[in-house]
């Protein structure tokens, strides 16, 4: 069976590496290329993760691109607090003998986007929207020769987890995300912060089950440490929200996707206002331009995470 081609496109920490060692481990899917930018950590800091998981992974090693170097607008901020200085964890595991390839990441996605077949070539973005904003700014029509771009994207119809009303990956560069959604492609999926709580968060059970089925799975969980210890504080209990993972499963297995129907979006920009940063939803199906997955089946979910770090 022809494998479905995909390029990934990460901040890669600790959650995010959880994300891209089950796609190294699909074998439905072959991915073309990594490429990087600045959210979690720097564009620089998020290739080497990338790489160490890479590494740890062991499948196959596609090319690593650095992309995009800071916001389009705004000021890095980064989440330090989150998982940590160098984003997994501060573990100090980086692995040197592998080396990102050469060019820019947003030059390498066009490129590949040029010389592929028609809605041959998926994007799965799982850090802030920059690189994408970027392609969009330089070829605007080039996005819609993709198959499916799904992004770990907006707070839904929840709370988000940078502020009040907006989610990281969106307030991080809320300009790139706008700039997507401008397209208005008939491509675009989000996969919301709402839909990968509640039953799909790694409870206590799931987070000692993943810390002893296997190297990899065990490693998965080490490096969510400081995420681990911010979610006692937050919740009061052992548990793990991961948003990319819970993003990547819904791209790679859409029988997981419970809630997921297309909407007219618009993102709230002005810096001055508590809700910046926010997905504006509304529900007006003659101006929709992004398909929202809000809930995914937490036990399909859950089984498919363990089966590819087993």
């Amino acid at each position: 069976m022809k494998r479905r081609k995909l390029i990934i496109d990460t901040d890669c920490a600790s959650d995010d590496a959880m994300a891209i060692a089950i796609a190294l481990r699909e074998s439905a899917y072959e991915i073309v290329m990594f490429t990087t930018l600045t959210g979690n950590v720097t564009a620089k800091q998020a290739a080497a993760n990338l790489l160490t998981v890479l590494k740890l992974t062991d499948t196959y090693y596609p090319p690593v691109y650095i992309g995009e170097e800071k916001p389009l607008k705004r000021e890095f901020i980064g989440s330090a607090d989150t998982h940590g200085q160098d984003g997994m964890g501060d573990l100090d595991l980086v692995d040197y003998s592998l080396k990102h390839d050469e060019g820019h990441g947003v030059d390498r996605i066009i490129e590949a986007l040029e010389n592929s077949e028609e809605k041959e070539l998926d994007i799965v973005a799982i850090g802030p929207l920059t690189n994408l904003g970027r392609v969009a700014m330089k070829r605007p029509k080039l996005l819609r020769k993709a198959g499916r771009i799904l992004c770990m994207a907006s707070q839904g119809f929840g709370e988000g987890n940078m502020s009040e009303f907006a989610e990281f990956n969106i307030f991080q560069d809320p300009e790139a995300c706008q700039i997507l959604l401008d397209l208005k492609l008939d491509n675009l999926y989000f996969v919301s912060w709402d839909a990968c709580l509640g039953e799909c968060m790694l409870d206590q059970n799931d987070i000692a089950e993943l810390s002893s089925l296997s190297r990899l799975s065990s490693f998965m969980i080490r490096c969510n440490r400081q995420l681990l210890e911010l979610n006692r504080q937050r919740f009061e209990q052992d548990c793990l929200d991961m948003a990319d993972p819970a993003a990547m499963i819904a791209y790679l297995h859409p029988e997981c996707i419970e809630n997921c129907r297309k909407y007219c979006c618009n993102v709230m920009l002005k810096d001055d206002d508590p809700h910046y940063g926010e997905l504006l939803i509304e529900d007006d199906i003659d101006r929709a331009n992004v398909y929202l997955v809000s809930r995914l089946n937490g036990e399909i979910y859950k089984r498919i995470l363990k089966e590819r770090l087993k």
